[in-house]
């Protein structure tokens, strides 16, 4: 019996695989990076909203503390100081964690009357995400002299 020696190819890969692995490997990780930073994105807007909603719903609750004659005696358009409706005035340091949080968020009240006897409140918090774009969340209520003492908001 005779045997054919064969002569062994060198294994290996050639530079053409090569480039197509490493081209296939960087179009992964910048989707990566790209997804992480949408996400990122993402968390920090939700989180900013939230913020606005608690800011919000305070300044609602102070409103809804108000008789007629003071709500009356509100001003049309007024920015709202916000460290004041967060912050408990004690000068701890949860406060001074608070007051920096929020320093970036401006709130906004704006009073009218749609009928007499009615007014319509619409408070509107805006802010920069991290990213430097522009975000804002309303609520709106009507407050009735002698009406009901609730009341109710939309997100806009």
């Amino acid at each position: 019996m005779l045997f054919r020696r064969t002569r062994k190819t060198p294994s290996g890969f050639t530079i053409v695989e090569v480039m197509v692995a490493a081209t296939i490997m960087v179009l992964g990780i910048t989707t990566s990076l790209t997804t992480l930073t949408f996400g990122m994105r993402a968390i920090d807007t939700a989180r900013n909203s939230t913020l606005a909603a608690q800011i919000m719903q305070s300044e609602m609750e102070n409103i809804r503390l108000l008789n007629w004659a003071q709500l009356t005696a509100l001003s049309t358009s007024e920015t709202v100081d916000i460290s004041s409706i967060i912050s408990s005035g004690s000068s701890t340091t949860l406060d001074a964690t608070l007051n920096n949080i929020i320093s970036k968020f401006t709130c906004t009240r704006t009073i009218t009357t749609p009928k007499s006897n009615m007014r319509e409140i619409t408070l509107t918090v805006s802010w920069n995400g991290q990213d430097g774009r522009a975000h804002s969340n309303s609520y709106v209520t009507r407050y009735c002299k002698d009406g009901l003492y609730d009341f109710y908001y939309t997100a806009h």
